[in-house]
């Protein structure tokens, strides 16, 4: 366990003052003495044991470590979720409230800019409240800049394999929608895409890329995609929810890094999302955005003709106005040095335990005809084995056409609490399922 000192003094942190040595009190009761909460609690604490079972749904179910509790204990004491902070605002530019927490908002998104192989000198972004707030404000953003190159409303281009947030968003953006085909992995067809950009060819593209589908872990080509968009307008923004926390740490970085092996000065995509609760493990919802320095300046200057608050001292860039100030300071703790060991770790087990899934299922259990999009991907899906399987592992399920036939699927999303024993009961489930 770190000492204190040490701890705080990571990535020049330096020492927090502290402010308050008291704990807030352990709410069981409800504000008219009802036992009713501590009944819940109760019960949650029972089925404690029952989150390593949790496969279906991109969780990483483990408890962080020790020291980052020990972090939100610093962070209390300094008065940081002991009152009201607020990050307002642009965390790269200096905040009228001087209770924030802009500067581990900054480094965080410095410390994983560089994991994403962003110019050191040109990155910007912000932790949102999730990956759909990211994605959000990836498409706002990409709207922002395309209309204001070209005078034309551009048209959003994604799968029906992309999240549903990509087509919720589309609609509250006002963009028409251009589904895109998809190839038999599951990822984005790059030759329909050529055909769709050439039936539209006045209107800039917004092309929504996903690097890990929902439901087939497939991958939407970034290079082949730039490729369609040689001669076309175009903004792209990379949903990597789950495949943008573990990717970074394995030897298949490249598949989310924003320059090319190649081209080492050209970008792939525009900006790109990731969720902070999927991979990492972090205990709420929350997001990262990170996109250039340059092209945030550029949709800034657009902005702000929507929205200059002198109130605010700065043009904040961001859709939301208050933002959680909790959040990016422990967040913090995951771009640290010794989190960023654990990550690896945890990476390069999580896609060796997708594999054994995969090969186990395959060999055992071909009847329910087990696929996996990619050597990336940590979803293996199949045939629904039956609804108790279905319910004790909380596995996600979807029909797929199959033979131009709706076929029950489910999947199972391999996270770093998914463990070989995990894995082990779950195959002898299966087996027993079978009669």
């Amino acid at each position: 366990m770190f000492s204190r000192r040490r701890f705080l003094g990571l990535g020049g942190i330096g020492m927090l003052a502290l402010s308050s040595g008291c704990q807030p009190p352990f709410l069981t009761r409800s504000v008219h003495g009802s036992d009713r909460f501590a009944d819940s609690l109760g019960r949650k604490a029972s089925r404690k044991h029952l989150k390593y079972r949790v496969l279906g749904y991109p969780i990483n179910m483990n408890d962080p470590p020790e020291e980052f509790f020990a972090w939100r204990r610093e962070l209390f004491q300094a008065g940081i979720d002991a009152f009201a902070f607020n990050n307002v605002g642009n965390p790269f530019k200096t905040s009228p409230i001087p209770y924030n927490t802009h500067d581990f908002e900054r480094e965080t998104i410095l410390v994983f800019g560089k994991r994403f192989d962003f110019p050191t000198d040109d990155t910007w972004g912000f932790l949102s409240h999730s990956g759909t707030d990211s994605n959000m404000h990836g498409m706002y953003m990409g709207r922002t800049v395309l209309q204001s190159r070209t005078g034309v409303l551009p048209k959003a281009y994604f799968t029906r394999e992309a999240h549903y947030s990509v087509a919720v968003l589309r609609d509250l953006l006002g963009l028409e929608a251009v589904i895109v085909r998809t190839s038999p992995d599951g990822g984005m067809d790059p030759g329909d895409l050529g055909r769709k950009l050439t039936e539209n060819a006045n209107f800039p593209a917004l092309v929504v890329a996903t690097v890990g589908t929902t439901f087939k872990g497939a991958i939407d080509n970034i290079d082949l995609i730039q490729q369609q968009l040689r001669s076309h307008a175009s903004y792209v923004h990379v949903d990597a929810a789950l495949f943008g926390g573990y990717l970074p740490f394995t030897p298949h970085a490249a598949a989310v890094s924003y320059r090319s092996g190649k081209t080492a000065d050209s970008g792939r995509y525009d900006s790109i999302a990731v969720s902070c609760h999927k991979f990492f493990g972090f205990p709420s919802p929350a997001g990262l955005f990170i996109t250039k320095q340059s092209l945030f300046d550029e949709f800034t200057e657009r902005f702000s003709e929507i929205h200059n608050p002198e109130y605010i001292h700065q043009v904040p860039g961001t859709i939301t106005c208050s933002r959680d100030a909790v959040k990016p300071a422990e967040f913090y703790y995951f771009a640290t040095p010794p989190a960023l060991a654990q990550q690896t770790e945890q990476a390069i087990q999580m896609l060796k335990n997708a594999a054994y899934l995969w090969e186990q299922l395959r060999t055992h259990f071909p009847h329910l005809s087990p696929m996996r999009a990619n050597p990336l991907s940590n979803t293996v899906y199949f045939r629904s084995p039956g609804d108790a399987i279905v319910q004790k592992y909380s596995l996600a399920t979807m029909h797929l056409e199959i033979d131009d036939k709706p076929v029950k699927f489910a999947h199972v999303v391999v996270m770093p609490h998914v463990s070989q024993d995990v894995l082990a009961e779950f195959l002898a489930d299966l087996q027993s399922s079978r009669g």
